[in-house]
């Protein structure tokens, strides 16, 4: 193995900065230091300081994006209609639904706030009229007619399966 010798070892150090010393403590001004140390060519640069010159472009370029972008308020974007499920009278006043007292009732049919649920369809000027209250109404009933049934027909289905299972064990 070859032994290293210092005399072989060279190193390079960077030029001393010109830095102004503080005549009270002896120590450096760093005031005067980076105002040196922007005229010294030699100075390291560093990527999170930028020079003056850059800023007010990004302050126009910042500006001019923020005022062509749209502005939204959280009241448009947190409002949602509701619907009651007993007669399908359509909540969509300018008051927001959970802002409503919990002694709120169906201006129709007289339901609790808690028989309205969200509704995500667009809501029209009539929508709450008589006629299509009516329709919408059935077709709720219709919807929870169905919901109600397919429990009873899943539960039908496993006892024939079970059945089913139990006559081919026993035949074979």
């Amino acid at each position: 193995m070859a032994s290293i010798s210092a005399s072989s070892l060279s190193f390079h150090l960077p030029p001393k900065p010109h830095y102004k010393l503080n005549q009270e403590d002896g120590g450096t001004d760093r005031n005067s230091m980076f105002l040196d140390s922007a005229s010294n060519r030699l100075s390291l640069k560093s990527s999170f300081i930028s020079p003056l010159r850059k800023i007010p472009s990004l302050r126009k370029q910042n500006s001019v994006v923020a005022a062509a972008s749209p502005k939204f308020s959280m009241r448009v974007a947190s409002k949602q209609a509701y619907i009651c499920r007993d007669c399908g009278y359509i909540y969509n006043d300018r008051t927001p639904f959970d802002k409503l007292p919990d002694k709120y009732f169906c201006p129709v049919c007289g339901a609790p706030k808690r028989r309205f649920r969200p509704y995500e369809q667009t809501v029209s000027k009539n929508d709450n009229e008589f006629d299509v209250r009516k329709a919408r109404k059935a077709q709720i009933q219709k919807d929870e007619a169905i919901g109600k049934v397919l429990p009873i027909a899943a539960a039908l289905g496993i006892v024939a399966l079970v059945g089913l299972y139990l006559y081919l064990n026993s035949a074979f």
